[in-house]
């Protein structure tokens, strides 16, 4: 029995499976690190608005950007917003962090915006 027209089909296959697999590690690799330190800033800012009645909003903002610099992340002054009313306060923290492949950079968004009671 002849297997004439097959030959070397299933090696293709498996190359383009292995770039895929690369494709999809160098992604992994390089946005990973930076979801997990987005995601800690995330809490940091979380939690400075539950305590917005025993800090102010210097103090608020001081320790967001304070912990985006201990992160390596791009958080300038004017990213973070934290704005109270007498019964609540609103922390706003926006900013973009440029994720670097070959031949091409993403810019990756993030908002985080918390609205908690003062208590």
């Amino acid at each position: 029995m002849s297997r004439n027209g097959q030959r070397g089909e299933g090696r293709l296959g498996c190359l383009v499976g292995l770039v895929l697999l690369a494709i999809a590690g160098l992604v992994a690799y390089r946005m990973i690190p930076i979801k997990v330190r987005a995601a800690e800033l995330r809490d940091t800012a979380y939690d400075e608005a539950k305590s917005a009645g025993q800090h102010s909003d210097k103090q608020i903002h001081e320790a967001i950007l304070y912990k985006a610099k201990q992160l390596e992340l791009p958080v300038e002054a004017s990213n973070v917003l934290v704005k109270r009313s007498p019964n609540h306060i609103r922390v706003e923290l926006k900013y973009t962090v440029p994720v670097e492949f070959p031949g091409y950079t993403y810019q990756w968004n993030f908002n985080h915006k918390f609205e908690n009671p003062v208590f």
